[in-house]
């Protein structure tokens, strides 16, 4: 265990055990109704210390999230970072000169921008990310500006750790966050974190784990309503660490990452484009599948989430050989979100292809097992994954 940095931890829940695990505290609190403001009649006085009282008592509601059923490029040709401000007038021209490489007549080219405009507007207001889907392309334009941030230059790590070593945290983390039932934006959150915190702060391999927890601490902080206590972190790792040493962790963390933890999950890619495409359960269910185990490859740390949501979404096409209920029009509009080379996308397929073809056979299971429940429709257990490569034209020895 010293080699890979980890104390005996306790053993952690049976993935497969869900009936009997209460339902989310995220379901719970979203399934409160928001608080009515009261209507002070004309004429009433109210006094500076009068609170007001709202006419049946309410509870307050947070902002919705993703349901759970669905639980949980277009912009190309972007200006350099630095640029703080892009225009509407740049971001369209940019969008009609990526599509006039696309096949097709003339005339279809020139109705792609309002048809997939429409469609985003539609998708995200299906997804409930917001209330008025007046502002759904502007939230569009701006995730396509910021998964820029999203990636790191090159996928080496520290000379004393290795892939395998990082496979495993992720592993365990992704267990963690089933115990605690998190949502899935805290484990993407929490692994992009992870990725850039092993780049930025000298850590021990002895630290590798507390690490980990204190980047799945801090995601928590930022994406869940309630949080687990300190002492439940430690109580998880054997109480090898202390509470003042994964405080004094997380200070670490905070400061060398400059407090930045903003992230845009790929998932969320993944929904919108799924949603604009019409997919059936099974294919978007297949594709976080994919996604997710695309968490433990740190050869797809140095792509965008775009495209490796683009990517998990295509190969769970291909693999289920599930044609679009709507025909290829609504096909073509989705695609048309994924950022890059068709060369890109196929190098992320073909690591997902691989990832797939050996998940059941690897150490690292803990996706596999989470995705091989009924709620999930047995997806990981699909015959045609263990020849996920195959497909792709790639041999079983690569595998």
């Amino acid at each position: 265990m010293a080699r890979t940095g980890f104390c005996d931890s306790r053993q952690l829940l049976d993935l497969h055990m869900t009936e009997d695990r209460q339902a989310p505290l995220r379901t719970w609190t979203n399934s409160c109704v928001r608080r009515e403001r009261r209507v002070f009649a004309e004429g009433e006085d109210v006094g500076p210390g009068q609170h007001y009282k709202p006419t049946q008592d309410r509870r307050w509601v947070t902002i919705q999230r993703f349901p759970i059923s669905a639980e949980d490029g277009i912009i190309m040709d972007y200006a350099p970072q630095d640029e703080s401000v892009l225009s509407d007038v740049y971001e369209e021209e940019a969008l009609l000169k990526y599509l006039n490489r696309l096949p097709g007549p003339p005339s279809l080219r020139a109705l792609m921008p309002g048809l997939l405009r429409r469609e985003v507007e539609v998708a995200i207001s299906k997804l409930g990310l917001l209330y008025d889907k007046t502002y759904a392309w502007d939230i569009f334009s701006d995730m396509m500006r910021s998964q820029l941030l999203c990636s790191l230059p090159n996928a080496e790590l520290p000379k004393h750790f290795s892939d395998a070593s990082r496979a495993i945290l992720v592993d365990w983390l992704i267990q963690v966050h089933e115990v605690f039932q998190f949502s899935e934006e805290t484990l993407y959150l929490a692994v992009h974190l992870l990725n850039r915190a092993l780049r930025l702060i000298k850590v021990s391999i002895s630290g590798l784990q507390l690490l980990g927890v204190v980047c799945l601490f801090l995601a928590a902080k930022k994406e869940e309503c309630l949080l687990p206590e300190v002492s439940e972190l430690c109580y998880l790792m054997e109480n090898a660490y202390s509470k003042k040493q994964l405080l004094r962790m997380e200070r670490r963390v905070l400061t060398g990452l400059k407090f930045d933890l903003f992230h845009c999950p790929p998932l969320h890619f993944l929904l919108i484009s799924a949603s604009i495409a019409r997919c059936s359960n099974k294919v978007v269910w297949m594709a976080r599948y994919l996604l997710e185990l695309s968490l433990l490859e740190g050869q797809c740390v140095v792509y965008l989430p775009a495209q490796l949501a683009g990517a998990a979404l295509r190969l769970a096409r291909r693999i289920l050989q599930e044609a679009p209920s709507d025909g290829e029009m609504a096909w073509c509009i989705a695609s048309s979100i994924h950022v890059g080379s068709e060369a890109a996308l196929l190098s992320i397929m073909q690591i997902m292809a691989m990832a797939a073809a050996r998940a059941h056979s690897r150490e690292t299971r803990a996706t596999y097992i989470k995705f091989s429940t009924i709620q999930t429709l047995h997806v990981s257990m699909h015959p045609a994954l263990k020849a996920a490569a195959g497909l792709l034209g790639l041999s079983c020895s690569q595998t």
